[in-house]
C-alpha cells in the first residue's frame, strides 16, 4: 500500500486551470516531502458520456487539458530542482480513446481518416475492454505533469516544454521518479491527463483517457537538470508481451518514416483480425510502440511494434 497522504486535492472548479501561468495563484502549498493525493480530470474534461459517438467527439469543446493545482513546495525557488515520486494512480472504471475527423488535422495519420471515431473503454483492474474481445493490460500514468515556465503566462498545456507539461511518457508509471527544472518561486506544480494505457507515440492523438486519483511526492533535491529526466521500471514493452510483429518504415525524413510504419501497421490489424481500420488505428494509439531503429544510414528506420498476445 502507498503511504498516507499528507493532503488531498479534489477536482473542483477553484483548482482545475487549463492552461500555464506563473502569476496563477497557488491553491495548496506543502513541504518538501509532503504526500498529496489529487483527482484528475480525463482529458475530456468530462464532458464524454459512457456510450460516446463520434458526434460526441466532434462536439468537445477543448480549452486545455484539464490540470489540477497548482501545488506550490515552501522554499523553492528557480534553479532547484523539483522531484515528483509517482507513487499510486487509482482509475475510476471508464475512459476514451478517440480520433478527430480528417479536417481536424490532427494525429499522425489525420488524411486516412475523414471521419471521428471513439471507443469507450470499461477498466476492470488491470484490464481494459476493446472491441471482439480484445484486452489491454493497464499500466496508467499522469500524461501531464510540470511546473510553471518562467515566461509570462497564459501557455497552452498542448506542447511539452523543459519543465514538464503534456509529457505523455508512458514509463512514468507508479514507482518512477520526474526530476523537474523550477523556473518560478513556489515550483507551482500540477498534473492531469491521465492515462490508463498508451502506446508510445499515442499515435491517433489520445491513449486511453481516463479520469484517475493520483498519489504524488513532491520533494527538492540537490540534483541540477535542465530538462525532464525520469527514473522508471518501465514497462519496456509493447502491452501484452510475448510474441510480437512489427512494421517498419524507411524514409529520409523520421516523421514520414514513423507515418509509414504506423499506416502499414493499422492495415495489418484490420487485414489479420478483421477489426476496422478506426478500431485498428485507436487500438495502435492505446497499445503499439514506436522505436527509432537507426538514423545513420541516410534513410531513418522507424518500426512499431504490437504484441500478438492481444488477440489470443
Amino acid at each position: 500500500m502507498p503511504p498516507a497522504p499528507d493532503y488531498r486535492l479534489d477536482a473542483t472548479a477553484e483548482t482545475v486551470h487549463y492552461d500555464w501561468n506563473r502569476d496563477r495563484t497557488p491553491v495548496l502549498t506543502v513541504e518538501s516531502g509532503d504526500i498529496i493525493e489529487v483527482e484528475c480530470r480525463d482529458a475530456a474534461d468530462g464532458q464524454l458520456p459512457r456510450d460516446a459517438t463520434p458526434e460526441n467527439v466532434l462536439a468537445l469543446d477543448f480549452q486545455g487539458h484539464a490540470l489540477t493545482g497548482p501545488v506550490a513546495i515552501a522554499g523553492t525557488d528557480p534553479g532547484d530542482t523539483l522531484a515528483v515520486d509517482v507513487l499510486d494512480l487509482e482509475h475510476h472504471g471508464v475512459g476514451w480513446t478517440y480520433a478527430y475527423p480528417s479536417e481536424r488535422e490532427q494525429g499522425l495519420l489525420p488524411e486516412a481518416f475523414a471521419d471521428a471515431a471513439v471507443h469507450t473503454w470499461a477498466l476492470d483492474g488491470d484490464v481494459g475492454h476493446f472491441v471482439e474481445g480484445i484486452e489491454v493490460p493497464l499500466h496508467p500514468f499522469p500524461g501531464v505533469l510540470g511546473v510553471a515556465p518562467a515566461e509570462p503566462g497564459p501557455h497552452a498545456t498542448v506542447p511539452p516544454r523543459c519543465v514538464g507539461g503534456n509529457l505523455d511518457i508512458k514509463h512514468l508509471t507508479a514507482g518512477s521518479t520526474l526530476y523537474l527544472p523550477v523556473e518560478v518561486a513556489g515550483g507551482l506544480f500540477s498534473v492531469g491527463d491521465c492515462h490508463a494505457a498508451q502506446g508510445d507515440g499515442e499515435v491517433c492523438v489520445t491513449a486511453i483517457e481516463a479520469p484517475m486519483t493520483v498519489r504524488l511526492r513532491l520533494r527538492l533535491v540537490d540534483r541540477a537538470v535542465d530538462g525532464p529526466v525520469f527514473e522508471t521500471d518501465g514497462p519496456f514493452e509493447p502491452a501484452g508481451g510475448g510474441r510480437t510483429v512489427a512494421t517498419s518504415g524507411v524514409a529520409p525524413d523520421q516523421h514520414q518514416a514513423t507515418r509509414e510504419a504506423v499506416s502499414e501497421l493499422v492495415e495489418l490489424v484490420h487485414d489479420e483480425y478483421g477489426i476496422s481500420r478506426a478500431e485498428a488505428y485507436l487500438l495502435c494509439s492505446v497499445a503499439a510502440d514506436l522505436k527509432v531503429n537507426e538514423v545513420v544510414n541516410e534513410n531513418v528506420v522507424v518500426s512499431a511494434y504490437l504484441s500478438r498476445a492481444l488477440f489470443d
